[in-house]
């Protein structure tokens, strides 16, 4: 018994925050924001918007491609790190409820931009071991939440959205996932990190007067480590699995910062055309970037059954990881 990506979809707000509206936020401009990141604008979620409206939308355009009734999912895991609550319930127990969905297990996990394939890792061992047929995935974010805009650095980075996936048993080996890779290292703890409002720093006055409750970046530190560690890691998962960059259809990398994307892909030679990019639309969606850039790649009519999509991702913890996918899903 194989595992395999049946469908994908996404939800992305209406409201657009473009670098001009940044110029007259914080001291920066449209040419720097786009010369040192190739981000144009970014989608903001509504004040009655909350992650898990974000992640229901995108499960429900997920579920309805997968061809499934909503009684065959047996499992739901949302990846996130922008919950509704801070503790309890779990962002995936709302979306459970949303969407019509009771009586299965419905948990968060929480890995940042590398999300949705620790996600998918988690589904495909459900499915291979028998436990499950059929898991929901999503990485949904609402990071305006948790982005201080007054902090020039950070706040031009980050939108918000969400894309789903079913990951569902199937005994078409040519149709399967064939690989994923997920790893962390936490001695990088510090390079992206939200200090404030957890149990190590609980909320109270002087959290929120330092605005420890935003996310925190050592951006060039960041880059460079990820640009390392992106590289090593596709060519690990590709020398395992006997495959070159002529093997893939297409490569969707996070999207954080076009100026990684293209150093992980002239180091792998993977033609432009192959690489997925929609950072400039986007910005920086966390654990929704990679799901939001496939459904934008699916419903353009590129993304057809049978591509073999290679996936690469790094966030914090410090995480990161990368698979091999096919797209088992019906064309468009």
């Amino acid at each position: 018994m194989f595992a395999a990506l049946k469908s994908i979809g996404a939800y992305v707000p209406k409201k657009v925050l473009t670098n001009k509206d940044f110029e007259k936020m914080v001291d920066t401009s449209d040419e720097w924001i786009k010369k040192r990141t190739g981000i144009e604008k970014r989608h903001i979620a509504a004040d009655n918007e909350s992650t898990s409206d974000l992640a229901a939308k995108a499960c429900e355009a997920a579920i309805v491609r997968s061809g499934l009734d909503k009684s065959q999912i047996d499992a739901l895991i949302c990846a996130t790190i922008s919950p509704d609550y801070l503790c309890m319930p779990s962002t995936a127990c709302l979306v459970a409820d949303k969407i019509g969905i009771k009586n299965i297990p419905s948990f968060d996990i929480s890995a940042a931009c590398s999300g949705f394939v620790y996600a998918l890792a988690i589904a495909k061992s459900f499915i291979e071991s028998k436990m499950f047929k059929n898991v929901l995935i999503v990485g949904a974010e609402k990071l305006s939440s948790i982005v201080d805009y007054t902090d020039r650095t950070t706040c031009v980075l980050f939108g918000d959205g969400a894309g789903a996936a079913v990951i569902s048993s199937t005994d078409k080996k040519e149709e399967a996932i064939i690989d994923v890779k997920i790893s962390s290292d936490g001695t990088y703890q510090d390079f992206l990190i939200t200090p404030g409002c957890g149990s190590k720093n609980p909320c109270s006055k002087e959290v929120l007067e330092n605005r420890l409750n935003y996310i925190k970046m050592k951006g060039n530190e960041t880059f460079k480590l990820a640009v390392k560690t992106l590289t090593n890691d596709v060519l690990e998962i590709m020398k395992e699995n006997n495959l070159s960059s002529e093997d893939i259809d297409y490569f969707i990398p996070h999207q954080a910062n076009y100026r990684i994307i293209e150093a992980v892909r002239s180091k792998m030679n993977f033609p432009k055309e192959k690489t997925v990019l929609t950072v400039a639309k986007y910005g920086n969606t966390s654990a929704a970037s990679i799901p939001m850039a496939m459904n934008d790649w699916y419903e353009s009519g590129k993304l057809k059954k049978g591509d073999l999509m290679l996936l690469d991702t790094f966030g914090g913890g410090l995480t990161w990881g990368s698979a091999l996918v096919h797209f088992a899903g019906e064309n468009l």
